[in-house]
């Protein structure tokens, strides 16, 4: 019996997804889980997976935008007459569509429901070999791919012994030895200029969107303050000689928040309209740029990880972002953001709150220049730090207070174990 495929909703924010290529056409065997199109959403390219066996029928955008539940094709058996399934199908869309509009206005937004704290029961691993091939979801092997991590030296949690995301974490938190590359800053390629007018890509719009309603519905303050980071440079360098993972600033500055943000849970909180959400989970949102605007994958419960798994799951983010691979659960729970602008030399600035946190902390370059230590002036590692406060859910001396913690934690790394 044929089948209307919808576009569906691929992130929290999507609206509309734009088709850019189908890997299927009319005619075409399809079986479950093989992908049918590529489909660009407000954060990523992601692959169109088909959950049946059929024919493909009918295609109804070859390339270009569609509202989410929109038609795009239909899947049945071979010669099957989908036109008046089709015809039925676009006028339940319209009426649809003005339910869901209508039902937005009347009721409140509903925030997600905070997640269970309860343990669930573990699978079973099972073997996860099947002819020579490993048996793995495609974000496990992105994550993989990303670590340096060979698959087959793993044991699937899922069904039937498929290798899935989980099982790569838990390698990498136990101290798998893959090969991950050396710390470096981004580096940016000059590409030729296009100059002219450009289409406005899901992406973008979706940038321009939320971030003029966090500017201009949160009431933002700023707080800077200066760290010496002489100790850290120097505790960074001793865990980094002879190490195979060389651990970044930036890998201890999300660890050294997320133990800051432990001792001051009123800045690890949310605005819900009607009250105020302290988050138990401390999950940190890392901005990496993209060609096309900015991308915040998120670390999960960051002050449980160590530096090293910090490292390497930033990375594994960080290259799926710019290749806009990036799945929507990665993307989704944030509850504290940091925007480190220091490898391309920026002293000083301030960010956009990222919703739905109430902060995001803005991170300058470490500089050199004349401190004044015991009555002396030295040469001393300096570093800016500024946090952008929602005035709704932080105050001022809430903000101050967590900055200093977060100030004496990197000036005395240690701390961040305590």
């Amino acid at each position: 019996m044929a089948e209307v495929i919808k576009m569906p909703r691929l992130s929290d924010t999507m609206e509309e997804g734009n088709i850019v290529a189908w890997l299927k056409k009319v005619g075409d065997k399809v079986s479950t889980g093989d992908i049918l199109a590529e489909v660009e959403t407000d954060k990523a390219t992601m692959d169109l997976e088909s959950f049946q066996d059929g024919t493909l029928l009918y295609i109804g955008v070859e390339e270009g935008p569609v509202p989410v539940d929109g038609i795009i094709a239909i899947l049945g058996e071979e010669g099957e007459d989908y036109k008046e399934l089709l015809k039925s199908s676009e006028a339940e869309a319209p009426k649809k569509a003005e339910e869901v509009k209508t039902s937005e206005q009347q009721a409140p937004a509903s925030p997600p429901s905070p997640t269970p704290q309860a343990s669930n029961p573990q699978p079973i691993p099972t073997p996860s070999m099947e002819g020579g091939r490993v048996k793995a979801s495609p974000l496990a092997k992105s994550i993989a791919a990303e670590a340096g991590i060979d698959l087959s030296r793993l044991t699937g949690t899922g069904e039937n012994g498929r290798i899935i995301k989980k099982d790569v974490e838990s390698f990498l938190e136990t101290g798998g030895n893959g090969t991950a590359t050396p710390a470096m800053a981004p580096i940016m390629l000059q590409e030729e200029v296009q100059y002219g007018d450009h289409p406005i890509s899901q992406m973008r719009k979706t940038i321009a969107r939320r971030l003029s309603e966090s500017k201009f519905g949160a009431p933002h303050f700023y707080l800077t303050i200066e760290a010496n980071m002489d100790e850290t440079v120097r505790a960074r360098k001793m865990a980094n000689e002879n190490a195979e993972i060389r651990i970044s600033f930036n890998d201890i500055i999300v660890k050294a928040c997320a133990a800051a943000l432990r001792k001051h849970p009123a800045v690890n909180s949310s605005w819900l309209e009607d009250r105020i959400r302290i988050n138990q989970d401390i999950n940190i949102g890392v901005a990496v740029a993209v060609d096309e605007g900015l991308l915040v994958p998120v670390i999960r419960n960051a002050d449980a990880k160590s530096l090293t798994y910090i490292n390497q799951e930033v990375r594994a983010l960080a290259g799926k972002a710019k290749k806009k691979k990036l799945q929507p659960d990665e993307m989704q729970g944030n509850t504290f953001t940091i925007s480190n602008l220091g490898m391309f030399d920026i002293d000083e600035f301030t960010a956009i709150i990222n919703p739905p946190d109430s902060c995001i902390l803005a991170v300058g370059s470490i500089i050199q220049k004349p401190v004044v230590k015991n009555g002396e002036i030295v040469v001393g590692n300096m570093m800016k730090m500024t946090l952008s406060c929602d005035h709704r859910v932080v105050d001022g001396a809430t903000g101050a207070q967590f900055l200093q913690t977060l100030k004496s934690m990197l000036e005395n790394p240690l701390k961040i174990l305590a």
